[in-house]
């Protein structure tokens, strides 16, 4: 299963925010054993969001949409992701129930005394049809979810938990309870390039399908080579076998490594 993001807002592509929803979902994703496998920026621009959704609905991944589920005009989230499923947008009810509960609270900023919500603000709760809706614990104010795609606010107090929630309640028979480990070479000298040792990582991952090969070169402030970091992420037991298959084809070809730290 194949877990992606999509960070939606022209203020954190104008650079006005800073996008904190990357790495958080990174790391929720990897308390719980599992990685993130792609993330993509978006603005506030419908057809384009529209577009992306109808490839990420057809494509079967989970997938978190942060932002843009508001009821102001430069919010699209909500319209875009009812016309790439092609149904209508209305009031759901239980979000319905949720923002009147809240509005009851009088806890809404500047309405401490409100007793119900207006209809403009009801538009918080109207989603495309046929979706359910994710809890927000923060205001109460929810967010959607549909085929695998939760729809959360772009604010990390209230998104963060959400997804939270959304990972343990409906993902957790893909938790891996052992997480995955990696282990590395720092590889220096003669021979120690990318394009030298092409064959060997061509080997690893044929022999090693279920592992993750990876190769990062590293260089220093003057912008001259200091090592390449080669290594396999994975199950225990077959990163200890490929590390030494790794190891050993290293030193057969006469290039200095130490283990990474």
């Amino acid at each position: 299963m194949n877990f992606g993001a999509f960070i939606i807002g022209d203020e954190i592509l104008s650079g006005k925010r800073a996008d904190k929803h990357f790495a958080r979902l990174a790391e929720l994703l990897g308390e719980r054993g599992l990685r993130l496998s792609w993330v993509e920026y978006l603005g506030d621009e419908r057809a384009r969001l529209t577009e992306a959704f109808r490839r990420s609905f057809a494509a079967g991944d989970v997938v978190f949409s942060f932002g843009g589920i508001g009821n102001t005009p430069d919010d699209h989230t909500r319209q875009a992701a009812a016309a790439a499923l092609g149904v209508d947008l209305e009031l759901h009810p239980d979000a319905e129930r949720e923002i009147r509960a809240r509005f009851a609270e009088g806890k809404m900023p500047g309405e401490p005394g409100a007793t119900g919500p207006s209809a403009k603000q009801l538009l918080l709760g109207t989603f495309p049809r046929g979706v359910d809706i994710i809890p927000n614990p923060f205001n109460r104010i929810p967010g959607f979810r549909v085929r695998d795609h939760h729809f959360l606010p772009g604010f990390p107090q209230m998104a963060h938990p959400m997804a939270a929630w959304v990972l343990d309640t409906f993902y957790a028979h893909f938790f891996n309870r052992q997480p995955p480990v990696d282990r590395a070479l720092l590889l220096t000298g003669p021979g120690a390039y990318e394009s030298a040792l092409l064959d060997l990582m061509e080997r690893i991952v044929a022999d090693y399908p279920a592992l993750r090969l990876f190769s990062l070169p590293s260089l220093d402030d003057k912008g001259q080579r200091r090592h390449l970091e080669l290594g396999v992420e994975g199950d225990a037991g077959l990163v200890e076998r490929a590390l030494a298959e790794i190891t050993a084809e290293v030193e057969r070809r006469g290039i200095h490594w130490t283990a990474r730290p």
